[in-house]
């Protein structure tokens, strides 16, 4: 039997991967393969950088832009809309185009990109603040706007060429493990971002001042020196690609994105688990938006401490997804989804149940979390093992556009919901929402399978 181009070039990269025995389970054989090792440090700082710069905008905003006793949230809204309009428009067609790139390269200058647009910032600023507004707007602000449009931007070519890399580098019985771990990582770091962000960038100020430098940019290196960190370090990262494997034609970028929905049509393990991924994070921007209002009922909570919900979500889907990286490949991918979305759902009825209770809000929280990870883990990892190489920018490129769109919604309706028909009935629905998601998943891979 012959094999296909497409096969022979999986099956050499295959070969080729730096891999330890296969008795060996858990995040070891993946902490043991440098080539993961060079992309999962490269995440770190890259993510680190990701969480940061939110929290970057809003000090930049505080101390140049808005005026004593008014709100920071008009300015914040706009920040936001530039951040998420690229990865509406962009986000397919960035995948097209990885597909045609070496991921290498794409990750490393997607990441170095970044670095010097956050780091332009104090001199841009500089040159532009007390200039004559634009569009009712000061013209430093919208500096602001455009550099959160183009970090955005690369950031939609980063996703897809990073999730299509993972695959490439890590052979298919540990791509759980690597993706658990990978879970692990941004879980952590969100938490962490968030937390330390601000104290770590009055920090730098700091320590820029105890050098004796004028210029106010420790904020900036913080942010912009993590993504340049990350691109030095994706350096030495080994993908296996070679340039004459890589579709050497111009991208025809509607018929690409058409090929791509195509083979998400015929290939229904693919389709299934991206749509629950989208239902997933559909559910997860909707609590987003509704951990607001639920520290407010919570005795003893502020509705700015809303933070703290989110933490203990992310600290229950960080040990979930460590405990799947040991022992998840015991079990198939639809076993894990259809039991973490009935695990999904059960918290979800408990937190609308224990309102006013902090203990069992936050168990339920770290409860939707672990459950959530049992969800997307698994899915994400019959994506990359499902999709051949030349397809998996593509597949991507679209996922990362479908989630876009599926965050985009909930931050929008969510709250709406919520003021018209109570906390309550909202995450009851939000319950029913990922029973169906599981269960519509699970007998559509078992007639697929008969």
């Amino acid at each position: 039997m012959q094999l296909s181009p497409e096969n022979t070039e999986k099956k050499t990269q295959e070969e080729t991967l730096e891999e330890p025995p296969t008795n060996k389970r858990g995040f070891r054989p993946v902490l043991k393969n440098k080539r993961f090792l060079a992309l999962w440090s490269g995440q770190i700082f890259s993510q680190l950088a990701d969480k940061v710069y939110l929290v970057l905008m809003i000090a930049i905003i505080a101390s140049n832009f808005q005026k004593a006793n008014q709100s920071i949230s008009g300015w914040v809204s706009l920040i936001m809309i530039a951040f998420t309009i690229p990865a509406i428009l962009f986000g397919s067609l960035a995948g097209v185009f990885v597909d045609r790139w070496p991921k290498k390269e794409v990750l490393v200058f997607s990441n170095l990109g970044r670095g010097f647009l956050v780091l332009s910032l104090p001199l841009l600023l500089s040159f532009f603040n007390g200039k004559n507004e634009f569009f009712a707007l000061p013209v430093g602000f919208w500096i602001l706007l455009i550099v959160t449009f183009l970090v955005s931007t690369l950031t939609q070519f980063f996703a897809p060429a990073e999730q299509a890399t993972i695959p490439l580098i890590v052979k298919s019985r540990y791509l759980l493990a690597a993706n658990s771990l990978y879970t692990t990582t941004m879980m952590v770091l969100l938490i962490v971002g968030f937390a330390i962000g601000e104290p770590l960038l009055v920090l730098a100020d700091h320590l820029i001042a105890n050098l004796g430098l004028s210029w106010n940019f420790g904020k900036e290196l913080v942010v912009g020196g993590s993504y340049a960190i990350a691109g030095v370090l994706l350096l030495i990262l080994k993908t296996g690609e070679k340039r004459e494997n890589l579709a050497s034609e111009q991208p025809h970028v509607f018929d690409d994105i058409k090929e791509g929905i195509l083979y998400l049509k015929a290939n229904h393990k693919v389709r299934n688990a991206l749509v629950q991924l989208v239902i997933l994070f559909s559910i997860f921007a909707a609590l987003a938006v509704l951990a607001v209002r639920l520290a407010e009922t919570i005795p003893g909570m502020k509705a700015e401490q809303f933070g703290f919900l989110l933490a203990s979500a992310g600290v229950g889907m960080g040990i979930s997804a460590a405990i799947l990286g040991h022992w998840g490949t015991k079990f198939s991918h639809i076993q894990l989804s259809l039991w973490g979305s009935m695990g999904f759902a059960t918290s979800l009825f408990g937190l609308a149940l224990f309102t006013h209770n902090l203990a069992l809000e936050l168990l339920m929280t770290a409860l939707s979390g672990g459950f959530a990870a049992l969800i997307g883990v698994p899915m994400q990892t019959t994506i990359q093992s499902e999709t051949p190489p030349v397809m998996r920018g593509k597949v991507f490129g679209l996922q990362n556009n479908a989630v876009n769109i599926a965050l985009s919604l909930p931050l929008a309706l969510a709250g709406l919901a919520e003021t018209q028909f109570g906390l309550q009935p909202v995450l009851f629905s939000l319950s029913i929402l990922a029973i169906i998601g599981g269960i519509l998943n699970w007998l559509l891979q078992i007639t697929i399978d008969n």
